[in-house]
């Protein structure tokens, strides 16, 4: 069962992989960092953020000895699955973390064998 995180991550409970919401790539188990399975690419904020007047020495664009843009890549069909600002020197962060025996329990899927669970449990008094 996948269920989608954000506009281009899903999370496969049954699995427990983390997923690339267009192509289907599974990229790194879902109680890890979502970000060590896809491609990364660091671009420089000029690269991103074009000058608002040509030939002007100020722009809009972070200062790259403060910023620096770090981009998150499907190696599979290449769309962009996150992006962020950071620091130089500064480790990529983990934003995305869930409890995955939770989410399954909530979603009827047993741990073991992997498949959602289609009996209903009623309880008598």
């Amino acid at each position: 069962m996948k269920i989608r995180i954000t506009e281009a991550l899903d999370l496969d409970l049954a699995a427990e992989k983390w997923c690339c919401n267009r192509c289907g790539k599974e990229l790194v188990l879902a109680r890890e960092n979502y970000k060590k399975g896809c491609l990364v690419r660091e671009r420089m904020p000029v690269e991103v953020h074009n000058p608002l007047v040509e030939n002007s020495p100020f722009s809009f664009a972070p200062d790259p000895e403060w910023c620096r843009i770090i981009e998150f890549y499907c190696p599979q069909c290449g769309l962009m699955i996150d992006n962020e600002y950071l620091p130089p020197g500064h480790p990529v962060t983990h934003d995305i973390e869930f409890d995955i025996d939770d989410m399954k329990r909530r979603h009827g899927i047993d741990a073991k064998t992997k498949t959602k669970d289609k009996t209903k449990k009623t309880g008598t008094m």
